[in-house]
């Protein structure tokens, strides 16, 4: 079974681990806020330093008038073997020792400064404070800043609301156990810490009155009623305290002496003595101990399932931004070459179609390439007029003595060279494409993105290939249009010969009454519609070829060797040219540094817990 200096202890060593990385609460769930604490919330001038003192043994707390505590103060104390000095540490000063507790108030008044600065401001950044004393029980508090009402000169204008917000955050947890000081020289139904309380833990199930100033209460009168809970009960017993007087301090009347004094207050008073077995900072600090030392057991699962749970995210979330590389030449090319294969596989998936984007060079071979075919100038090109003069050219000196053999062909020819633009739009048009589809997989590549060097590396390389598959790709497709000029299909005028001959009513040359008029228009038309025929032709040819090499020059290689020569130049790196290719965000960086530090916190916790839970 876990003890009560073991359960306490655990507490302490996570809350001085969650300090250190920053997690004090206040920003949504944290470890910090799933840990019972102890928060002890009072008025300006209720007495509340005092109280502290008083459980301490010791003088350590800064005092002035106004607010003098303007950060909180995490103060846990832990029980030595009796004959042991007594010594403080700060965690903001791990390896210094503090025997002399006005240096620690001194500490104290620096280190909010240092924060706060030389002004009356106040800061939710705790200062983490551990005293060892065999006069102390095992116990966790934390001093908030006294509420006040109003602003003194060189306050803020919202210090009121600022102070309430701050303690409101602490005592408004469900874990948090609220020790509430109140003056019982003051009408209690006017307690500032009672206010609060009462509005955040209406049941009193989370809150220990304090009363203190029972010897300055106005002749004739006592606080027997609040102290016997019968004026505002709590389900909690209340706990008088009689602090030293303002004499006593300006005499340094050693706190174990005031101690003694407290007790023989209350042993002697006619009004208390019965009570004085539960009155007192030694009964206080007692009663505070065992009940933390409870709470603590009651939450250690729901603590457990928070850092199991935390433990998966965070390990999630290192996943998603990248473990830390080794330094050794070997791991970081296996690295870089990790972030190529995810780069690549991204890439495919948007031609393959299992992201968007490979549909786009669909519609080139759809779309785009017929539309600009239809859109060449072949009726201009095979007019009348140019018919007529290009087989004139062509005959030279001697006309043609049957068909204009080198006209046909000069007109089939001059036809087919209008495709190149077509075709060598059809290349650009995807390289764009494909060029685009790189900048996505790269953005898309969730294992890149800690890399930006090597992301322009490969970027860089990826479009560099592209553009050798893009120049392969127009002198494979100007090929394809050049040979079908190179050699014409004779096939396609004999079967046109034969069709004319067997159909003499469509010959346009056959014998009418206007045929001398007619017969060199009819005859040059039937020229260009001959050779219109036969590009329709090519044209249907070069619809469906292009894009087969388009894509075999282009889309194929691309996924099949889109990286192949960045794979060999990387290959031939040393160490230091492979580390600058990984060369990190700073922020990335950092932020894995976080989240390293946060999961070694949890883990350490989980053991931590383990071991205090089956000791």
């Amino acid at each position: 079974m876990a003890t009560m200096t073991s359960l306490i202890g655990l507490i302490n060593k996570i809350q001085r681990a969650c300090t250190v990385l920053g997690d004090h609460g206040g920003e949504g769930m944290s470890l910090w806020e799933a840990l019972p604490t102890v928060a002890v919330v009072g008025g300006q001038s209720s007495g509340k330093s005092s109280v502290l003192e008083s459980v301490v043994g010791r003088d350590f707390l800064p005092r002035g008038s106004g607010i003098v505590t303007r950060r909180p103060l995490v103060l846990q104390l832990h029980k030595t073997d009796d004959g042991q000095q007594e010594y403080a540490e700060f965690l903001h000063a791990p390896r210094k020792r503090f025997t002399d507790f006005a240096a620690v108030r001194q500490e104290i008044s620096d280190e909010t400064d240092r924060i706060t600065g030389k002004t009356k401001a106040i800061s939710n950044v705790p200062i983490q404070l551990s005293i060892y004393s065999p006069h102390v029980v095992n116990l966790t508090l934390i001093d908030l800043p006294g509420l006040t009402k109003v602003s003194v000169e060189g306050q803020s204008e919202t210090i009121v609301q600022d102070i309430e917000n701050m303690v409101r955050s602490y005592v408004e947890k469900p874990n948090c156990i609220i020790l509430a000081i109140s003056p019982a020289n003051q009408d209690i139904a006017t307690s500032d810490a009672i206010k609060i309380a009462r509005e955040v833990d209406p049941s009193g199930e989370r809150t220990f009155g304090v009363l203190t100033k029972l010897d300055l209460m106005d002749k004739g009168t006592n606080a027997v009623e609040v102290l016997e809970g019968r004026q505002y009960r709590l389900q909690h017993p209340w706990v008088g305290i009689v602090n030293r007087s303002q004499a006593d301090i300006n005499k340094n009347v050693d706190m174990i002496v005031a101690r003694k004094k407290e007790r023989e207050y209350f042993e002697t008073s006619p009004e208390y003595g019965h009570l004085a077995h539960k009155m007192g900072a030694e009964y206080l600090a007692k009663l505070l101990s065992q009940h933390l030392e409870y709470v603590i057991r009651q939450r250690i699962p729901s603590i457990i399932a928070l850092i199991n749970k935390a433990i998966d995210e965070l390990n999630a979330e290192l996943d998603r931004i990248g473990r830390p590389i080794a330094t050794d030449s070997g791991a970081k090319l296996y690295t870089i070459l990790q972030m190529c294969r995810a780069f690549d596989k991204v890439f495919k998936e948007h031609l393959d179609g299992g992201r968007p984007g490979g549909d786009r060079i669909y519609g080139v071979f759809d779309h785009q390439l017929p539309a600009a075919l239809k859109k060449l100038p072949f009726n201009r090109h095979l007019s009348l007029k140019n018919v007529e003069r290009v087989v004139t050219e062509a005959d030279g000196y001697q006309p043609h003595l049957i068909a204009p053999e080198q006209g046909y062909r000069r007109l089939i020819e001059g036809s087919i060279t209008y495709f190149k633009g077509p075709a060598e739009a059809s290349v650009d048009a995807v390289h764009l494409i494909l060029k685009e589809l790189v900048r996505k997989s790269i953005a898309e590549t969730v294992e890149l993105k800690r890399f930006p060097t090597l992301q322009s590396d490969i970027a860089a390389a990826a479009n560099d290939a592209l553009e050798r598959f893009r120049e392969e790709s127009r002198r494979t497709v100007t090929r394809i249009v050049d040979m079908e000029s190179g050699y014409l299909t004779v096939e396609f005028f004999r079967k046109m010969h034969l069709e004319q001959e067997k159909n003499p009513e469509k010959n346009p040359n056959r014998s009418s009454p206007n045929h001398n008029v007619d017969s060199t228009d009819n005859h040059l038309s039937k020229i260009g519609s001959n050779v219109n025929g036969y590009i329709n032709m090519v044209c249907d040819t070069l619809k469906n070829s292009i894009p087969k090499a388009v894509v075999y020059c282009q889309v194929r290689e691309a996924k099949r060797s889109l990286l192949n020569h960045f794979y060999v130049q990387v290959g031939k790196r040393e160490k230091d040219q492979l580390g600058a290719l990984l060369d990190e965000d700073p922020a990335l960086m950092e932020k894995r540094s976080q989240l390293a530090k946060r999961l070694e916190l949890y883990k350490q916790a989980m053991d931590d817990i383990d071991a205090v839970a089956w000791k």
